[in-house]
């Protein structure tokens, strides 16, 4: 399934990681350009993360411990 990220957009992809062993328990990706992206979804492994920064996305990934919020406004403040 693709999903489309609009230019200048942030989202989060908890709900589409599926499988038990990700070291991530969510991801924060931002759209800084332009264009709109296509993504694909949902999140199997580490390797999406690479291809999709390849395509121009900041991708944050939030461990357990990390505090999802603060990183949320990290990247938003960088995106505006």
């Amino acid at each position: 399934m693709k999903m489309v990220i609009r230019p200048h957009h942030i989202i989060s992809l908890g709900g589409y990681i599926v499988e038990w062993d990700f070291p991530y328990r969510n991801l924060i990706v931002v759209n800084p350009t332009d264009e709109h992206i296509k993504i694909e979804v949902p999140v199997f492994d580490e390797e999406w993360i690479e291809e999709h920064r390849k395509l121009g996305l900041r991708i944050t990934p939030v461990r357990y411990e990390d505090n999802y919020l603060s990183l949320w406004k990290r990247e938003k403040s960088k995106l505006e």
